[in-house]
């Protein structure tokens, strides 16, 4: 297991590194920069802030200073909020952001396993109809456009729950954000779970539980859960990604105080430390969260623990 997981950060270093290449690149060849939308400055003054910024140097060098900069911990100072550096306003978002990422992830795990499970104990009754159905409306509709239904229905026509804000991070407040981040990954994890679970159902040691008197219930419990939920397992990784960067999108709409915000607003001011920053900061979390996925279904599964 040791010797698996050095193999796998040997690999991710070198990912985080293509990322961080391709997103720096990206971000400096696209048009406009971090002080065209400023009044006109003489070119003294102009010509001093670049120099202070290194945006002055040729983009090699850029590159190469930013790197020695992240090596050593330093993400740089924003650029268009003053007096504060990168890594004080990511760490003035991540409460919000990982509330949010963490309660939507463990309500679509727990919430689509069950449906899951039900849909597939019922296989081909009005139930197992009602949550597929279900399932496939939450797979086609994207967090962008469910989050502002939900808050339209919910929040402006229903008036039950605030529509934008955090609230000094009242529960009300947070819900709808929740549900709207977690409702694709519940639909993908409810189909997952219903499919594997009707496989298992059908095979021969679940035959041979049944035939020596056990209850559905203890077969279910002690015999099909684990081999059913293997794949919902092994998408865990995705669905943590899915969640991380749909939660751009969602803090956005919500005016939710977090990482995510602070995403779209560095990259439409063109304020590249800041975007730089939290590409960083997703990308490692995305690849950590991967990484303990697969010793998890290590776990779960020793055939592949062995095999590896």
């Amino acid at each position: 297991m040791l010797r698996f997981i050095l193999k796998r950060l040997m690999i991710a270093v070198p990912t985080l590194l293509v990322i961080i290449t391709v997103a720096f690149f990206m971000m400096r060849i696209a048009p406009g920069g971090p002080f065209d939308s400023e009044r006109a400055l003489p070119p003294e003054i102009e010509k001093n802030i670049l120099a202070a910024y290194n945006l002055d140097k040729p983009l090699i060098d850029q590159y190469a200073l930013y790197l020695g900069g992240i090596l050593h911990g330093d993400f740089g100072p924003s650029f268009k909020i003053r007096d504060f550096s990168v890594s004080e306003l990511i760490l003035a978002g991540a409460p919000a952001s990982i509330q949010l990422g963490l309660a939507a992830l463990i309500l679509a795990l727990s919430v689509g396993v069950t449906l899951g499970t039900l849909a597939a104990l019922h296989q081909n009754e009005a139930g197992d109809f009602a949550v597929m159905g279900v399932a496939m409306v939450g797979i086609v509709i994207p967090n962008f456009v469910m989050a502002p239904l939900l808050s339209l229905v919910l929040g402006v026509y229903w008036g039950i729950l605030p529509t934008s804000g955090w609230g000094d991070g009242a529960l009300r407040y947070k819900i709808l954000p929740i549900f709207a981040l977690a409702l694709p990954q519940i639909a993908y994890i409810a189909r997952l779970t219903r499919g594997s679970m009707v496989e298992v159902l059908r095979s021969n040691f679940v035959r041979t539980a049944r035939a020596k008197g056990l209850g559905e219930r203890l077969v279910v419990m002690r015999h099909t859960l684990k081999a059913g939920l293997l794949p919902v397992v092994s998408y865990l990784g995705p669905a943590a990604a899915a969640v991380t960067t749909g939660s751009v999108v969602v803090e956005t709409i919500f005016a939710v105080p977090g990482i995510g915000t602070y995403f779209v607003n560095a990259a439409l001011n063109r304020d590249y430390p800041v975007v730089m920053g939290v590409v960083i900061v997703y990308a490692s979390l995305i690849i950590l969260l991967n990484l303990a996925v697969d010793l998890l279904y290590g776990l779960i599964d020793p055939k592949l623990r062995r095999a590896r």
